[in-house]
C-alpha cells in the first residue's frame, strides 16, 4: 500500500483474484487494469468461464461416450451426436471425428472376427485384446482431450475427416 493507502503495485499476470497487496490476508481482484474494490477472505472465486472448457468437456464426451456402449451396444452414437452437435468447433470436430472412426474400425474388426468365429472356435479368443485395447484406447484419448491435446487413434481406419 502507498502513502495514499492505494494497494500496491499491479500484478503482472491476467485479470484475475490475487493476494491482496495491502497485506490483509486476504484476495482482491486485479481487472487487468487496476485494482478494484472486491476483496475476498475465502479461497478466490472462479475466474471468467473459458469457452476453451467447454471445447474440453465435449472432446471429452466424444470418446467417453463411446463407453456407454456397453449398456446401449452401438459405440458410435456418442461421438456422432457430439459431431453433428459441435461441428463448428475444430478442436471438438477433430476429436468426434478421430473417435467416431476408431470406434467404426473397432466395429468392423469386431464383425470381421465374429464372422470367421462361426468357421474357427479360437478366433473367438481375439475378441479380449481388442476389447482390451478398445477400453485402453478410448481411456487414453479421453485423457488426452480433457488436457487440450490432440490424439491420433493407432491402427484406425479414418471413415469420418476433420
Amino acid at each position: 500500500m502507498d502513502a495514499l493507502g492505494n494497494p500496491g503495485p499491479p500484478p503482472v499476470g491476467a485479470p484475475g483474484w490475487y493476494p491482496d497487496p495491502a497485506g490483509s490476508g486476504s484476495y482482491r481482484y486485479w481487472d487487468g487494469r487496476r485494482w478494484t474494490d472486491a476483496v475476498s477472505s475465502a479461497i478466490p472465486p472462479a475466474g471468467p468461464h473459458d469457452a476453451r472448457d467447454d471445447a474440453r468437456t465435449f472432446a471429452l464426451a466424444a470418446h467417453l461416450s463411446a463407453l456407454l456402449s456397453v449398456f446401449v451396444g452401438v459405440p458410435i452414437a456418442g461421438p456422432l451426436v457430439v459431431l453433428l452437435a459441435k461441428k463448428d468447433d475444430p478442436f471438438v470436430r477433430g476429436h468426434a471425428a478421430e473417435a467416431l472412426s476408431f470406434n467404426l474400425s473397432v466395429m468392423l474388426c469386431a464383425a470381421v472376427l465374429v464372422i470367421a468365429g462361426l468357421f474357427l472356435v479360437i478366433v473367438w479368443l481375439a475378441l479380449i485384446p481388442l476389447a482390451a485395447a478398445w477400453l485402453v484406447l478410448t481411456c487414453i484419448a479421453a485423457s488426452k482431450a480433457g488436457q487440450g491435446e490432440t490424439y491420433r487413434y493407432p491402427l484406425t481406419i479414418r471413415f469420418v475427416h476433420d
